[in-house]
């Protein structure tokens, strides 16, 4: 069982290398606990994002990107300074890929493989 994602700079055609990125679980009363943090490798990955010794259990998780870093890096200043994705896992599922697709003035993701 594993949380896992992947981010593309479509706007130069390349994996975001060194992206900070956060792996956080809704708990009781909605308060979110961080399980993770994390840079992205030079391929753009973070994979296992979810730590080896952290059991994935149904729930509310959510995947931020500190894509201010990212940008401030390359002298750059993009329109959203993270980008926080929430996602929902299911009893049964044994992977979840998040792959993030990057520009500087815009996003978009989906579940991969």
């Amino acid at each position: 069982m594993s949380i896992s994602t992947h981010i593309l700079d479509t706007a130069i055609g390349r994996p975001a290398a060194g992206v900070p990125v956060t792996l956080a679980r809704a708990g009781e009363g909605n308060r979110w606990a961080i399980l993770n943090r994390m840079q992205t490798d030079a391929d753009g990955r973070c994979r296992p994002l979810l730590p080896v010794d952290e059991a994935m259990t149904p729930g509310l998780y959510a995947i931020r990107f500190d894509t201010e870093a990212y940008y401030g890096k390359q002298g750059l200043r993009g329109l959203y300074p993270y980008v926080e994705i929430a996602f929902l896992v299911e009893a049964g599922e044994a992977h979840y890929h998040i792959p993030l697709l990057l520009t500087a003035n815009g996003y978009t993701t989906y579940r991969g493989s």
